[in-house]
């Protein structure tokens, strides 16, 4: 049998270790809980999920809908309309009028395809002095029986959608069976989810998505993605003659655009909305591009629709973008939101939300121009007949039968792609870092009303300014809901100072944890100034 024995000097520390781990502060319970400060996040990740639940029960205090006529429900909705534009960013006057550039591609000639019934161009038009829209204008032999903007997903090009390179299947193509039913369309071109220009060459590349790159940067200067792609939209809608109904019809991302700007604009008379539409209660898998500061709290997908009531809606189910995250990190490429994912959302969850609608177009006396159309059960190709049948029909036209597929036909090589995308980017990131340039005087224009006259003059004229970051920058949660219940632990003893881990209840899950450094010669009933020294996760 062998006996371990300790040194005398080991001995006594860990016989003072064990003294000090039954010491806390007076007037306070022990803490004895262990573990690391995971169970922080995890805690407050159960508290924002019960919290985002109460919100979405809580939406209707935001809403004050008069159903009297269709121009008091206007006027009932546009303080929500409005919060829906500013919260996206979509704030920013654009360029009137506007005028669509035809780009040449061969010496003299605009037009790049032509197919039965209409011709293709590629087009331009102004969004702001800094920032251009493009992609293909779909413009029929014979006068227009509507006018659609057709917008695909972020990693569909307009070619893609019109059928003029392969990429997709033909039927879901519906700009082209749009065309082909006498439309003209405007097939604007998104920033899509790849990375290749993400960063800054020589310095520092990432591997975040186009969209990300631009939200991460526009966010700060409370512009977002979003906003600024349903202004190139509602630039493309003022570049058009108002000589025929106008129409929007998107598929995921572009669902998603097609969705915010009919909520927006009343100009556009029916909306299809393609692998989107769905009840967005967790909002927060989807990727960081689509965060929206305070949107679930007065806005899910039932609510933008309220906003398109009583204008036409057709909600159609198909299967959707399938994303599982940013691109893949490399050595070279890092940095992006690791998480954020796009799936197909279930029948019963698109079907719930529109059900949600509901009663809103039924008030108005407008059951029947809000429209679920499933394709393949939900799993189906967007841009079904039976949903572009529907937007037609909202829109006083037919679609007429689908002609036979026909294999894409690669359009010619003088139509540089590559060089579409980069420009577009690169547009948005000048126009973001010119915003940012100009802060300083939005600022001082901001701050115009405090009064630096006296202290007293201070204090009461930056009331408003300390509300407004706490409520709008910041964002103010309620107060805690639970009594401290403060538990203390001493961990080190110094000649001059002692420290203690402390923790308080703050929220069921969440607690505030921290240490506690106190001078040994503070005297009982003593008060000192206190400083917090912070960092976050």
């Amino acid at each position: 049998m062998r006996v371990l024995l300790l040194p005398p000097l080991l001995l006594v520390a860990c016989c003072v270790a064990a003294e000090q781990a039954s010491q806390g502060l007076p007037g306070t319970t022990l803490l004895t809980q262990e573990g690391d400060l995971a169970q922080m996040v995890d805690g407050i990740h159960r508290f924002l999920d019960r919290e985002t639940g109460v919100a979405l029960r809580q939406r209707e205090r935001f809403w004050k809908r008069d159903f009297g006529s269709a121009a008091a429900y206007e006027d009932s909705v546009a303080p929500n309309r409005g919060r829906l534009r500013r919260i996206i960013g979509a704030v920013d006057a654009r360029v009137r009028p506007v005028v669509q550039r035809f780009e040449a591609r061969e010496a003299g000639r605009a037009e790049i395809a032509r197919r039965r019934g209409y011709r293709v161009y590629a087009v331009r038009w102004p969004v702001f002095e800094d920032v251009e829209g493009e992609g293909l204008l779909l413009q029929p032999d014979r006068a227009p029986v509507a006018r659609i903007v057709a917008i695909p997903d972020a990693d569909w090009s307009p070619e893609m959608l019109a059928g003029l390179v392969s990429g997709i299947p033909a039927q879901a193509q519906f700009a082209r069976r749009l065309a082909e039913s006498g439309c003209q369309v405007l097939v604007p071109a998104l920033i899509d989810r790849r990375d290749t220009y993400s960063g800054v060459p020589g310095i520092r590349m990432t591997n975040q998505p186009h969209r990300e790159w631009i939200y991460r940067m526009a966010f700060e200067v409370g512009r977002h993605i979003i906003g600024y792609e349903v202004q190139k939209i509602l630039a493309a809608i003022d570049s058009l003659p108002k000589d025929a109904p106008v129409g929007v019809a998107g598929y995921g991302e572009g669902g998603l655009l097609a969705f915010h700007s009919a909520a927006l604009d009343s100009r556009i008379q029916a909306a299809l909305v393609s692998g989107y539409f769905q009840a967005r209660r967790e909002i927060w898998r989807e990727p960081v591009y689509r965060d929206v500061w305070g949107l679930a709290r007065e806005f899910g997908d039932a609510e933008l629709a309220g906003l398109v009531a009583p204008r036409a809606l057709v909600v159609e189910a198909a299967l959707g973008p399938e994303i599982a995250g940013p691109p893949q990190e490399t050595k070279e490429r890092r940095n992006a939101t690791p998480n954020g994912a796009l799936s197909t959302p279930g029948l019963d969850l698109v079907r719930e939300e529109v059900e949600r609608a509901r009663p809103i177009y039924s008030a108005l006396h407008a059951d029947a121009r809000l429209r679920l159309v499933a394709s393949g059960e939900g799993r189906g190709q967007p841009g079904s007949d039976a949903a572009l049948a529907a937007l037609l029909e909202f829109l006083g036209a037919k679609l007429p039968p689908a002609p036979p597929d026909a294999p894409a036909k690669d359009i010619p090589e003088t139509l540089p792609l590559e060089e579409r995308m980069p420009r577009q980017l690169n547009q948005l990131v000048a126009h973001t870092q010119r915003l940012v340039r100009e802060s300083p005087r939005r600022r001082a224009e901001f701050w115009a009303k405090a009064d630096a006259t006296s202290p007293e003059r201070w204090r009461e004229s930056t009331r408003f300014y300390r509300d407004y970051i706490w409520d709008e920058v910041i964002g103010r949660l309620p107060p805690p809901s639970l009594p401290a219940n403060p538990r203390t632990r001493l961990i080190f003893d110094e000649p001059r100072i002692r420290g203690y881990e402390v923790m308080l209840d703050v929220w069921p899950d969440v607690f505030a944890y921290g240490i506690l450094i106190v001078p040994r010669n503070i005297q009982p009933g003593e008060r000192r100034p206190v400083v917090v020294c912070q960092h976050g996760l």
